[in-house]
């Protein structure tokens, strides 16, 4: 009987020793996996397989399945705002949402500002994936599951150019959302949103994709002045104030319906597979008007990996500057293509300069796909890193060729070195401003701004190649509408880094930072 119980005993500790070896070594195994891979051998270890839905738009589709795979995994989020930061954002909070239910909005400043999103829980182990304006400069961020429980969640990493966020929380053996491929999604094709609007937590709503590869302008525009003039806006229940930044859009767009307090939420397919992360909505009123747009998983894949190895995201850039063609863009370029893209500049030393590609060129093809829009070379760039090569395809003349071009890590940002004079910046400059008269505000649909008038040789409008006749319409977030603005702005500086942003004079997005030494 003793041999009985040493034997036990002994099989026991020797099981419990293979157990633990077996955790530690997947474990390690496991550690520098992208989240993609880390899925694979999670739900191969569960045994787990999502449902198979109908794809096809004909006919009865039962979207049950799908629902209660994805909605365990969707979470919603609660942010805290200091004071101050939620002071600033008091205006444009009663814009958006002020008057939503007729109710007005009061100042409190004696009480931190609260907002709300949410997330999709894509590691086992904790981690989230949200958009960045959901996070931004929150003091405090608590992630709530579907099953009630509560969680301080800290921010990995985030990145304003593609409005994505990676946060995580302490928990172990959490629901999570298989990854799916975005690229073969389809027009017309049913899908899910989940989320979090208007605080009513685990919301499912359906519908199709209306189109891909939409570039909306949303991500950096800070020109949402009029709800009547840009529709876009984010889906999170505050009025976020957009950042600047080099923006990666292509979003799917689909008629899901989507509300504030969606944003950083779930757009699935019948098979409960995640296809994108809702981020914004088209609508006058702040609220749901037909459209909604989510950031491909495909991009966001790439992301979220360099978040969780690097801390943040290792982007290359082909090194052109591009106006995408159409009939109005190609009289002016005096080009007969009305489709492609424009290589107004080629950055000297870049990847693109290297690989012979010239200014004037028309980009027609990457990786052998038509062109038609920025969004179709910026996403697929959007998922490569520095060192990685893509292949471009472009109109010379009448002529076709195609280039290798290795992409390079970001250019630095332009330095200008002034003392701490206000009058010294502005000269620096080299350009001359008036207001814009009520023609002008109408012709660039603005309500405010000031009209480039004069760019002098050598200064910094100049280096940037910004033409007279374009339009500023704000210095580093906040509105022009004279030459005085300018000069109080670069008065009371409190960054050393300056942006002025505004319309080229096709209507194009102008966007010029630089750094004051």
């Amino acid at each position: 009987m003793k041999k009985f119980g040493l034997t036990l005993l002994t099989a026991f500790i020797g099981g419990a020793m293979a157990l633990g070896a077996y955790k530690l070594v997947e474990n390690r195994y496991t550690a520098n996996m992208s989240f993609e891979d880390k899925q694979k051998v999670y739900f191969t270890s569960n045994h787990l397989t999502p449902p198979t839905g109908n794809l096809s738009s004909a006919g009865q589709v039962d979207f049950t399945e799908a629902a209660a795979v994805v909605t365990p995994a969707v979470v919603y989020i609660r942010t805290t705002y200091s004071n101050k930061a939620g002071n600033d954002q008091q205006s444009q909070l009663q814009q958006m949402f002020g008057d939503m239910f007729g109710q007005q909005m009061r100042p409190q400043q004696m009480q931190p500002q609260m907002a709300s999103g949410s997330g999709v829980i894509i590691s086992p182990d904790g981690y989230i994936v949200t958009n960045n304006h959901v996070v931004d400069k929150a003091e405090k961020i608590e992630v709530v599951t579907n099953d009630h429980r509560d969680f301080k969640a800290k921010v990995i990493g985030t990145d304003p150019s593609t409005d994505l966020a990676l946060i995580k929380i302490e928990g172990s053996n959490l629901p999570i959302v298989k990854l799916g491929n975005s690229d073969n999604t389809r027009v017309g094709e049913w899908v899910l949103a989940v989320g979090n609007p208007f605080k009513l937590t685990s919301t499912v709503t359906a519908g199709i994709i209306s189109a891909k590869g939409r570039n909306i302008g949303i991500i950096g525009s800070e020109d949402n002045q009029d709800a009547n003039q840009n529709p876009f806006g984010r889906t999170q229940n505050r009025g976020d104030q957009p950042r600047l930044n080099k923006a990666i859009e292509s979003f799917i767009q689909t008629d899901a319906a989507i509300n504030p307090g969606n944003s950083g939420g779930a757009l699935v397919n019948t098979n409960g597979e995640l296809i994108g992360i809702n981020s914004a909505i088209a609508s006058h009123t702040g609220s749901y008007e037909g459209y909604g747009f989510a950031i491909p998983i495909n991009l966001a894949k790439k992301v979220l990996d360099d978040i969780q190895k690097f801390g943040a995201v290792k982007r290359g850039f082909v090194g052109v500057t591009f106006t995408e063609l159409n009939q109005d863009n190609a009289e002016r370029l005096k080009t007969d293509k009305t489709v492609g893209l424009y290589v107004d500049q080629v950055v000297p030393g870049g990847g693109a300069a290297q690989a012979g590609v010239q200014q004037g060129d028309i980009i027609s093809k990457v990786e052998g796909n038509p062109v038609y829009e920025s969004s179709d070379l910026q996403e697929r760039v959007g998922r490569l890193g520095p060192g990685d090569k893509i292949h471009l395809t472009v109109l010379r003349g009448n002529e076709e060729k195609s280039f290798t071009v290795t992409l390079k890590a970001d250019m630095p940002m332009p330095k200008v070195a002034v003392s701490k004079s206000a009058e010294e910046l502005y000269n620096k400059l080299g350009a001359s401003f008036k207001a814009l008269s009520p023609a002008e505000k109408q012709k660039f649909n603005v309500r405010s701004g000031v009209l480039v008038t004069q760019v002098r040789d050598g200064g910094v409008f100049d280096n940037a190649e910004i033409p007279v006749g374009s339009v500023i319409t704000s210095v580093n977030r906040q509105p022009v509408t004279s030459v005085e603005d300018i000069d109080k702005i670069l008065s009371n500086l409190r960054t050393s880094t300056i942006v002025f942003s505004g319309y080229y004079p096709d209507g194009s997005k102008l966007v010029l930072p630089f750094e004051v030494q």
